[in-house]
């Protein structure tokens, strides 16, 4: 499905952004694990361990979404070991949720910054490569917040509904390029912090779900695949929602 595909995913050395390597990697793509800190080397490695002993293609840059230096090596680096970019995933993304009257002009700046800007910094790296090429895949990672909103997320479910627009507005500007621009907006996922909840919390939260269960990293890596696919070039301009028919 992905064979002889080069993808980044950004901030993929852990949670669903891992997941979706893996699974990009079984797939037959070369992936690239991206990571913004040093903190997050081992983590990264130990991913990229994983990826390389099941026989697939793999490498971890370190590039923080946010900074314009930074991603731009990330991109030069995977063209020089790979020779090109066919997939971007834009994974890379923070929390710091607070209610309105608490959360602080710096809070709110700062999630946009990772979530939106750096997935607008991202793309315009890559788009260049792709568009010299002829071909390319965009896969946006928003959210359910992003299209419905949620309690003390305002921060969070801006920067994701502004993922929305950016990804119809690139996908109108790079169509007759051959690159395709969706996203993919993941409802309740089962992740390491979605595990700390409460089990009666999460009991009454999965009543709502109409397919009643727990989305799984893996839900949203095979949206997120089909979308970076050859057999999606008829798609552009998407929004996938992944979320057992929350939002319908």
């Amino acid at each position: 499905m992905l064979e002889n595909q080069v993808a980044i995913i950004t901030g993929s050395s852990q949670g669903i952004g891992a997941e979706m390597a893996k699974y990009f990697a079984r797939l037959g793509a070369s992936v690239v694990i991206n990571y913004p800190f040093e903190s997050e080397k081992e983590r990264a490695r130990e991913i990229v361990q994983g990826i390389a002993s099941e026989g697939g293609k793999v490498i971890a840059l370190k590039a923080n979404v946010t900074n314009e230096d930074e991603v731009s090596k990330l991109v030069e680096n995977t063209v020089k070991e790979f020779g090109r970019i066919d997939i971007l995933v834009n994974n890379a993304g923070i929390t710091r949720d607070s209610t309105m009257k608490k959360m602080t002009v710096e809070d709110f700046k700062f999630v946009l910054d990772t979530n939106l800007v750096g997935s607008f910094i991202t793309s315009k790296a890559v788009l260049q490569v792709m568009a010299d090429q002829g071909y390319g895949r965009i896969v946006n990672i928003s959210s359910i917040s992003g299209l419905q909103g949620n309690f003390g997320q305002a921060n969070y479910a801006s920067s994701k509904a502004g993922i929305v627009g950016l990804t119809k507005t690139m996908a109108i500007e790079y169509a007759k390029k051959g690159i395709t621009v969706n996203a993919v907006a993941p409802g309740f996922v089962r992740t390491p912090m979605t595990d700390k909840i409460p089990e009666e919390i999460k009991s009454s939260m999965i009543a709502q779900i109409p397919v009643n269960r727990i989305g799984e990293p893996e839900d949203i890596a095979a949206a997120t695949a089909f979308l970076a696919s050859t057999q999606a070039g008829y798609i552009t301009g998407q929004i996938l929602s992944v979320n057992g028919g929350v939002l319908m």
